[in-house]
């Protein structure tokens, strides 16, 4: 009996822990594909590039998980989801997958106005926030992005020091206070080991390897 075959279809953001979950657990026997990561700057166009890689892929495998949260697409990729019988990720941002079932409401409750990092973002901070926002070029932008927020939050999936040091400048560019929560990999991990044909056994997810 041949295994159900199975697409990760996701952000480019997300490639890193992906991929090191899908390595320590030589089990989950998923393909993967990924849209750019620079599309959350345009969330608008999130569903239509979904939607043309659909089209190649539905056919061909017996279960796809879309691996997005809805990312500012105001319901247009759960829309997609009940179109194609899909399943997408849990929560709104991707950081929330990040996290145990509830734990980002409490967070947002605590400090609503709080400014997310996860490794990705922390890594190439500069790049997709103050050149992609022109701050670089316009300073003056900077309070107006970001006068309101009042905390940097950096969900640190593997807390590697390289990560940690990236997440402080971050922090500092903006000139807010860093709180480092360490995540793992949270309901990601546990997303591709639901939708894998043979999932590992339960228990904690070892650190991820180096790239």
């Amino acid at each position: 009996m041949n295994q159900p075959r199975v697409l990760f279809l996701g952000c480019g953001a997300l490639a890193r822990e992906v991929s090191a979950i899908l390595d320590l657990n030589q089990g989950l026997d998923i393909a993967v594909e990924y849209l750019p990561a620079s599309l959350h700057n345009r969330p608008e166009r999130i569903s239509g590039e979904l939607r043309k890689r659909l089209e190649i892929h539905a056919s061909k495998y017996d279960r796809i998980l879309l691996g997005y949260g809805d990312c500012g697409t105001g319901g247009e990729i759960d829309s997609l989801c009940d179109e194609y019988q899909i399943e997408r990720l849990p929560g709104s941002h991707c950081y929330e997958f990040y996290l145990p079932p509830g734990c980002f409401e409490k967070l947002h409750a605590e400090n609503p106005a709080t400014f997310y990092l996860t490794d990705y973002l922390a890594k190439h901070f500069d790049r997709l926030v103050f050149q992609v926002l022109g701050i670089d070029h316009h300073p003056e932008l900077l309070d107006l992005y970001f006068g309101n927020y009042e905390r940097v939050l950096y969900l640190a999936q593997v807390a590697e020091p390289e990560l940690v040091a990236a997440a402080h400048h971050a922090a500092d560019r903006l000139g807010l206070p860093l709180v480092i929560e360490a995540t793992g990999y949270g309901q990601l991990a546990g997303a591709l080991e639901i939708a894998g044909p043979s999932p590992m056994p339960p228990g904690t997810l070892p650190a991820s390897k180096s790239e």
